[in-house]
């Protein structure tokens, strides 16, 4: 299993990068998983958006509708697209487990295979 080293931080992830265990999420891992991949910096407008991204998935076990999440972060309404250009990154920003192929595509292509 790979760990990310994050100043003292050690963090467990998988071989694409998602975290292990849920619980381990903080802001510091956050911006540990944004450093490997390539986002610059996590404003308080992205942690914002994560911080809810993790509440939703915990409360409902699935990741909320985008506009939803830009609403209730009073952000305007692209603010998963503007802040992370893709839903999956920001999936993994928020520590949530390994999406499956049927979540994947409902993310992406709004809609389940056929």
């Amino acid at each position: 299993m790979p760990v990310i080293e994050y100043g003292s931080l050690k963090i467990n992830v998988d071989d694409e990068g998602y975290l292990v265990n849920f619980n381990d999420w903080n802001e510091q891992v956050a911006c540990a998983l944004a450093e490997r991949e390539g986002v610059e910096e996590l404003t308080k407008e992205k942690l914002d958006i994560l911080k809810f991204i993790r509440e939703y998935y915990r409360k409902y076990n699935f990741f909320p509708i985008l506009n939803a999440v830009c609403k209730n972060v009073h952000q305007p309404k692209n603010c998963i697209n503007e802040q992370f250009m893709d839903p999956l990154q920001a999936w993994k920003l928020a520590g949530l487990p390994k999406p499956s192929e049927d979540i994947v595509n409902i993310i992406e292509y709004g809609q389940t295979p056929t």
